[in-house]
């Protein structure tokens, strides 16, 4: 891993730089980016635009990653750019990351689409993604994570984060903690940039593990009966940041976005993007449930959801990589789990089952450690016959393989 700008900066220099030929959303932050990229994109391809959604890491197929009105590059295209590319890559010594961005700007550049919603990868300042002059900056959440490279406090990491601000733009964010919203205010002033930060109100109208209806009160705007298909009262939070985003850029001209595409969009996520993995059922007897989740944050609300839409306690399969607070995400597992199978994904990264299993079975949670996570999953569908959800999260990796596993799918594990 390498951070900085200079490596897919030369690359792109001397590519043609693809990624000044579209307009693009910039977003960044420490949960909820993702969902809230797909929802601004999915607005967006409702509305008619021809647009491009760069997000990571892939849950199952590294093609997920570049996406144009929700179509996975294909592999044809990754092959034919990437050797035009090699000579360069060899060239700068660019890393993974980078490669794979400077493909996702060329895709977008020979596609000519309209825009693009572009999700940072780790951080925002040193990101690769930061090449960009976005039309506006999006900052979801800060929490802590990464703190070995980001930063030990909400400030540090909020500075890393601002850092995708560019000078006499626009910002929205949804960050709410006094201390991250302070850093990121004075970053937006020191670079003449105005910073809108997401007030909404909202009232919700029913939820179910399918989705979400609720209406919005966005300063002057009402929208009645909004439907989300992510379910989770955290994705409410991102949808209303969605909202703000395209409200701001419709009231700076830059984008032409009816009512009619908004709920559409929003109406239809998964569709329009491909986004997946989000309190998602994957199959129905027995119930199977996966989400990314792979930090405290994140599971606390995945927690909550549950326990809102009364999902009933779970069969867990989880496994998390080596640098996350795993014993926090156990802590708030607890009181939704009945039986936790713990699992290791089949790359350098994940921390040993065993870790996992002492940490459960010291939590009062039975437990029991399998050695991948297909067996974990298998496991779990034995356990849990057709009366019992299974909710299978703690890393892209774990779901991935999960995924595979269930959709007899072939799984290649890239670390980034």
């Amino acid at each position: 891993m390498k951070f900085g700008l200079r490596g897919i900066q030369a690359l792109l220099n001397s590519s043609g730089n693809p990624e000044r030929k579209f307009p693009s959303i910039h977003i960044a932050g420490t949960n909820g980016k993702g969902s809230t990229a797909a929802m601004v994109a999915a607005i967006l391809t409702a509305a008619g635009y021809r647009t491009g959604l760069y997000t990571s890491p892939h849950v199952l197929d590294f093609t997920e990653r570049i996406r144009i009105n929700g179509k996975p590059i294909g592999r044809g295209d990754v092959v034919s750019i990437l050797r035009r590319l090699k000579p360069l890559v060899q060239r700068n010594r660019t890393t993974f990351f980078e490669t794979t961005t400077a493909l996702a700007f060329h895709y977008f550049a020979q596609r000519k689409i309209d825009i693009a919603v572009v999700e940072t990868g780790l951080g925002g300042r040193l990101d690769a993604t930061n090449v960009l002059q976005a039309l506006i900056s999006v900052i979801t959440t800060i929490g802590l994570e990464h703190t070995d490279i980001l930063g030990n406090s909400l400030s540090k990491i909020a500075y890393e984060k601002a850092g995708i601000i560019k000078p006499r733009t626009l910002c929205v964010t949804g960050v709410r903690d006094t201390t991250a919203l302070k850093t990121i205010r004075n970053i937006a002033l020191q670079r003449s940039s105005s910073l809108i930060q997401d007030r909404a109100k909202v009232k919700m109208r029913s939820a179910s593990i399918h989705g979400t209806a609720f209406d919005v009160l966005a300063g002057r705007d009402i929208w009645k009966r909004i439907t989300l298909s992510l379910p989770g009262v955290h994705q409410i939070r991102n949808a209303t940041l969605a909202l703000n985003v395209i409200k701001v850029l419709k009231n700076a001209n830059k984008l032409r976005v009816n009512d009619s595409a908004i709920r559409k969009g929003l109406a239809h996520v998964q569709k329009y993007t491909g986004l997946q993995s989000r309190l998602s059922v994957v199959q129905k007897k027995p119930l199977i449930i996966t989400d990314v989740a792979h930090n405290p944050d994140a599971m606390e609300a995945v927690v909550r959801s549950l326990e809102e839409l009364r999902v009933g306690r779970v069969a867990l399969v989880f496994g998390v990589s080596q640098d996350k607070d795993f014993l926090r995400m156990v802590g708030l597992l607890k009181s939704i789990v009945d039986r936790a199978i713990v699992v290791s994904a089949e790359t350098e990264r994940a921390r040993p089952a065993q870790d996992l299993l002492r940490a459960f079975v010291e939590h009062g949670v039975p437990a029991e450690a399998e050695t991948n996570v297909k067996t974990g999953v298998q496991r779990a569908m034995n356990f849990a016959e057709s009366k019992q959800p299974i909710l299978v999260t703690g890393s892209h990796f774990v779901v991935g393989e999960a995924l595979a596993f269930l959709q007899k799918k072939k799984y290649l594990t890239i670390s980034q």
